[in-house]
């Protein structure tokens, strides 16, 4: 990879939060217009479950277990809010926790909403579209 292709590349964490229908929580930033994962950039020499445990709580508050973290794998996608970028994600699905139920935005989040994988959205991120949502639907 090219050091111009290398700067487009944007590595995160993102996290997979289903409750009991089987909906994915999904957040939107603010003065965006798509849904993605919870999750953000990782900071230099974090480990990618540290960066998604820390970005969970810094976005809805909620403070997850880093040893309950399950790996779905490390899929890039086309950068939903980034024109010209790239996301590599490593994506992680923690189970359900009561608090998830009744959070609100915090940060940069401006919006959160359930999403069962099977919805056709336009407004979806293609990281979910494209890798995450498929993966879930194939269990």
């Amino acid at each position: 990879m090219t050091a111009a292709a290398e700067t487009l590349l944007i590595r995160v964490s993102a996290v997979v939060m289903r409750d009991e229908s089987g909906r994915v929580l999904n957040v939107r930033k603010r003065g965006t217009g798509s849904l993605m994962l919870p999750g953000g950039k990782h900071e230099t020499g974090e480990d990618p479950r540290d960066t998604a445990v820390r970005e969970f709580e810094e976005e809805l508050g909620i403070a997850l277990d880093r040893d309950r973290l399950r790996e779905l794998g490390v899929f890039r996608a086309v950068a939903a809010n980034e024109p010209g970028h790239t996301v590599e994600a490593s994506v992680f699905e923690h189970p359900l926790v009561t608090a998830a139920a009744t959070a609100e935005p915090r940060a940069e989040i401006e919006h959160l909403e359930w999403v069962h994988p099977s919805a056709e959205r336009a407004d979806m991120a293609p990281l979910n579209t494209d890798f995450v949502f498929p993966a879930l639907l194939a269990g």
